[in-house]
């Protein structure tokens, strides 16, 4: 069994500042790679010391899990939520929608798509690039999914000017994701993981709310429909790409929500809706959560690996080992312990501005996956 986390770590306040300075162009690329490359190696540190065996940069030059993009394709804007609403036809229901958020609908920005959207860099190559000169342990490498790009990116009243369906947009995300897919594998990355937290929307409210960002704008009316069109965006960004002969794997990470320690806030249901449709998909691995009554129980897919949640990201309380034994030898009833990796269910700071939760407490919950593995 490996130890290792889904990705985001939270950032200390000078990244924070410096995130903001960025924005605003009050500093330059350098001059924040210089704050962001050494919170990049306080992160790695930790997880180090924690006991992480697959490690991530923490998504600390990142300012959420998605967002980031716009400072990397052209033909992409930040929004908020809110500045949004000028542009949506439907006012009332999209307002509806902001008051199913626990959040000011200000403090969110969603990647809008405003014009054909085309690399003009790396989403995260020379993220990886950093970290490798750095540490010889295997690195995970988060990246949004192309189902959670197509989505939330088209907003039909400001890309239609560029694309008349989100399925034509979903065209040049494939395009872009196959690009960074096997750049990330030539550069060393060990496991790339694809987040696509969206997929749970579509089953458990067929598209009636929105939770994650501003996918629902752009949902279809059949759940079916959607997960379809999932399936097809990630066999296009994979097909004839073989992970395993770089000494890599792909995963798929899916999720409920990670914005609020209001666990009402959050959607609930187990997987089996979405079961048929990952099976379909050529991942090596499922990294799901599993530390909440809200996930239901495990289950086999026909992905090789789990990544198995098995700490809640947003709460203070440490899980025991026993709790941590208990979850594990569940899915020890499916899956061999060489295909199982112990994750916490999500990250810890999904957006920059919003972490659930601290370093501390981060470290002690990986330090409890840690020894729970190592008493096997």
């Amino acid at each position: 069994m490996k130890v290792t986390t889904v990705g985001s770590w939270p950032r200390r306040k000078s990244l924070l500042k410096a995130q903001k300075a960025r924005r605003n162009r009050q500093i330059s690329r350098e001059e924040f790679d210089t704050v962001a490359d050494a919170e990049v190696l306080r992160v790695l540190g930790m997880q180090i010391e924690a006991g992480v065996d697959v490690v991530t940069d923490g998504e600390q030059r990142r300012d959420a899990f998605f967002s980031f993009i716009a400072d990397k394709l052209d033909g992409v804007e930040m929004m908020t939520l809110a500045g949004m609403l000028d542009f949506i036809e439907d006012k009332a229901a999209f307002e509806l929608i902001l008051q199913t958020l626990d959040v000011p609908a200000y403090s969110i920005s969603n990647a809008t798509c405003t014009g054909k959207v085309s690399r003009r860099e790396p989403l995260a190559v020379r993220e990886l690039e950093f970290l490798r000169k750095h540490t010889d342990k295997p690195i995970k490498v988060p990246l949004p999914g192309p189902y959670l790009m197509t989505r939330a990116m088209f907003v039909r009243e400001v890309s239609a000017k560029a694309y008349d369906t989100k399925e034509a947009l979903g065209d040049d995300v494939v395009k872009i994701l196959r690009a960074e897919v096997l750049e990330l594998l030539d550069a060393g990355a060990s496991f790339i993981q694809f987040d696509e937290p969206v997929l749970t929307e579509v089953v458990f409210t067929q598209g009636q709310a929105r939770t994650f960002m501003c996918a629902a704008l752009a949902a279809g009316k059949d759940p079916k429909e959607e997960l379809e069109f999932a399936v097809s965006l990630m066999n296009r960004v994979l097909e004839g790409i073989d992970a395993s002969a770089y000494g890599a794997r792909i995963g798929l990470h899916i999720c409920r929500g990670n914005w609020s320690r209001d666990e009402s806030t959050l959607l609930s249901g187990n997987y089996s809706p979405l079961k048929p449709f990952l099976d379909r998909m050529p991942l090596d691995q499922v990294v799901l959560e599993y530390a909440t009554d809200r996930a239901g129980d495990v289950m086999r897919f026909a992905a090789p690996e789990l990544g198995l949640g098995v700490v809640n990201p947003r709460t203070d309380r440490i899980e025991s080992r026993d709790e941590i034994r208990q979850a594990i030898d569940r899915a020890l009833q499916f899956y061999a312990p060489e295909d199982l990796f112990v994750n916490p269910d999500c990250g810890f700071a999904t957006f920059s501005n919003r972490p659930v939760n601290v370093d501390e407490v981060a470290m002690n919950k990986i330090r409890a996956m840690r020894d729970a593995v190592d008493s096997y």
